[in-house]
C-alpha cells in the first residue's frame, strides 16, 4: 500500500489516493478464494475443493476482484490514516480510480477529519448572574410540600366537598348501553382536582357514604374520538368520604420528618438547602452563558459527518427518554405521523451548538495544557460513591478512569473561563408573556434534542403517551395531558 496523495478540502475533509499494490491485492485475491470457493460448482470436484486456478479458468481471472477489493479496502485505508496521522471522525466515501488488474488498484477515500479549531476570546467574558435570594415564602413552600408528603386521609360521616377524596364505583352508558373503558371500582377521586371530565366531580359536592347518584355528562368535543360530544350517564355509587389531615406544623412534625428537634431548626435546613439549589442552578446558567460565547467565537470548519452523529446521539437520548416514559419509539412515530429523517433534521442545529461547544472545550484544555492526575481522579470516584451512596469499586465498574478525567479535565476548563469573568446583573424583564403566548411557546414542535437528553417535544410525548395506553383509558378522565407533561417535566429535570 502506498498513498500517491493526501489533499485537505472544505468541511474538513481529506482526500486519500491510496494505490493497493500486486503483493497486497494478490493476498486478498487469495483470502476471496478461500472465502467464496465453497459457493462455486465447478464439475468434478467437490464444493470447496476446486483449485483457485480452475476456478479463475472457468469464469476469468477477474472472479475473485471484487470480494478481493473489499477485503483489501479497509486494511489499505486504515494503514493510509495512521500513515498520514489523521484523526478521522466518520466514514469515508470511495471511488476506485482506473481499472482492477491482477497488479492492483487505485482508489480515492474522502473521510471527514477533526477539524483546525482557533480559539476567540476564552478569558475576560461577561454574562448575566441570578442573585440568589430565599424569602419566607419559599421556605413556606418547601414546608407545604413536606406537610403534603405526611398528610393521611381519614374517614368522615358527612357530606364531600371539594378538596375531599370520595372511594366510588361508577360505570359510564352511552344511549343507554355500557361503552368500553367507562368502568371503575373502589376509585379513589379527589374532587376539586380536575381529574375526570368537566361536571363529574362537581356533581358529587354533597354526596355521602352509601349514596347512589347518576350524573349526566357531555364529553368535550377534543375528547377521545368514539365521545367527543357524546351526552352519557355514569351511575355511581359512594362507598367513603375522606378528608386530610394535615400535620400541625410544630416541633414534634419537625421531629417526624427530620433530624431536628425544632420547627426553627428545619426551616434554616430549608433555607439553607434552598439557597444552595439556587445558586447552583445561578452557577450552571452563568457558566453555560459563557461557554456560549466561548463556543460561538471559535473558528472551525465543522464537518457534517460530526453534526450527523451528534443528532443521532440526541435522538438516542429521546428514545430513552420515551422508554423511560413507558411510551414505545414506533409508537410515538405512527401516532405523530413522524419519520426518523425528520427527527434528524430537526435535531442538526442544536447539534452543530453542541459540537461547537465541545470543540471549543477541547481547545481550551489543549491551549492551557489541562490535565487531572490519578489522585483526582481518585479523589472524584469517592465523591461521587458518597453522593450517590454506592460502593466504591461498584462506581469504578460503570464510569472508566478516562470518562472521569475527561470530566475532570472539561471542569477546570470551564473555571478557566469562569474564574477571569465578569458576571453582570440580569436585565429587568419590561413585561410577562401573555397565557396565550406562553401557551403557544409550550406547544412548539422543537427537536429531537436541544440539549442532550433532555428538552423534548412535550405534545408529540403527549401523542405518543395516548397511543399507547389506547383504549385502555377511562373515558370518564380527563385526557392526560397534564400528567403527561408533568411527568415529562420531572423526568427531564432529574437526569
Amino acid at each position: 500500500m502506498s498513498v500517491k496523495s493526501c489533499e485537505k478540502i472544505e468541511k474538513s475533509q481529506v482526500v486519500l489516493t491510496i494505490e493497493v499494490g500486486a503483493p497486497e491485492f494478490e493476498a486478498a485475491i487469495e483470502k476471496a478464494y478461500q472465502k467464496m470457493r465453497k459457493k462455486i460448482n465447478v464439475p468434478g470436484f467437490r464444493p470447496g475443493k476446486a483449485p483457485r486456478k480452475i476456478i479463475e479458468g472457468m469464469y476469468g481471472a477477474e472472479v475473485f476482484f471484487e470480494e478481493a477489493m473489499n477485503i483489501a479496502f479497509p486494511e489499505a485505508y486504515e494503514a493510509a490514516v495512521k500513515e498520514q496521522d489523521l484523526q478521522v471522525v466518520g466514514y469515508p466515501t470511495v471511488e476506485i480510480e482506473g481499472q482492477v488488474t491482477k497488479d492492483g488498484f487505485t482508489f480515492k477515500a474522502t473521510a471527514p477529519v477533526y477539524p483546525e479549531v482557533t480559539l476567540g476570546q476564552y478569558k475576560g467574558l461577561s454574562a448575566p448572574k441570578e442573585e440568589v435570594k430565599v424569602s419566607a415564602a419559599d421556605v413556606d413552600e418547601r414546608l407545604k410540600a413536606l406537610t403534603d408528603r405526611n398528610t393521611r386521609l381519614v374517614s368522615v360521616d358527612r357530606e364531600a366537598k371539594n378538596g375531599d377524596t370520595v372511594v366510588i364505583d361508577f360505570e359510564g352508558f352511552l344511549e343507554g348501553k355500557p361503552f368500553d373503558g367507562g368502568k371503575g371500582e373502589n376509585y379513589s377521586l379527589e374532587l376539586g382536582s380536575n381529574t375526570f371530565v368537566p361536571g363529574f366531580e362537581d356533581q358529587l359536592v354533597g354526596v355521602k357514604a352509601g349514596d347512589e347518584k347518576d350524573l349526566d355528562i357531555t364529553f368535550p368535543e377534543d375528547y377521545h374520538q368514539d365521545l367527543a360530544g357524546k351526552a352519557v350517564v355514569f351511575k355511581v355509587k359512594v362507598h367513603e368520604v375522606k378528608e386530610k389531615e394535615v400535620p400541625a406544623l410544630d416541633d414534634e412534625f419537625a421531629k417526624d420528618v427530620s433530624e431536628f428537634d425544632t420547627l426553627k431548626d428545619l426551616k434554616a435546613d430549608l433555607k439553607k438547602k434552598i439557597t444552595a439549589e439556587r445558586e447552583e442552578t445561578a452557577k450552571r446558567a452563568f457558566e453555560d452563558a459563557l461557554m456560549e460565547q466561548v463556543a460561538d467565537n471559535i473558528t472551525a470548519d465543522v464537518p457534517d459527518a460530526m453534526v450527523e452523529a451528534q443528532a443521532r446521539q440526541f435522538l438516542d437520548n429521546f428514545k430513552m427518554q420515551l422508554a423511560q416514559q413507558g411510551i414505545k419509539y414506533d409508537d410515538y412515530m405512527k401516532a405523530t405521523g413522524m419519520d426518523e429523517s425528520k427527527l434528524i433534521d430537526d435535531a442538526k442545529e442544536p447539534a452543530l451548538k453542541q459540537v461547537r461547544m465541545d470543540l471549543a472545550m477541547a481547545a481550551i484544555i489543549k491551549a492551557e495544557n489541562i490535565d487531572a492526575t490519578d489522585e483526582e481522579v481518585e479523589a472524584e470516584y469517592k465523591r461521587m460513591a458518597d453522593q450517590y451512596g454506592m460502593d466504591l469499586e461498584t462506581v469504578k465498574k460503570y464510569l472508566l478512569a478516562d470518562q472521569v478525567k475527561d470530566q475532570l479535565k472539561s471542569q477546570k476548563a470551564i473555571a478557566v473561563v469562569t474564574d477571569s469573568a465578569t458576571a453582570t446583573k440580569p436585565e429587568k424583564k419590561t413585561a410577562k408573556k401573555s397565557a396565550k403566548k406562553a401557551e403557544d411557546a409550550e406547544g412548539e414542535e422543537k427537536s429531537a434534542e436541544e440539549k442532550p437528553a433532555k428538552k423534548t417535544t412535550r405534545k408529540k410525548a403527549e401523542k405518543a403517551e395516548d397511543a399507547a395506553e389506547g383504549e385502555e383509558k377511562k373515558p370518564a378522565k380527563k385526557t392526560t395531558r397534564k400528567k403527561a407533561e408533568k411527568e415529562e417535566e420531572t423526568s427531564a429535570e432529574t437526569k
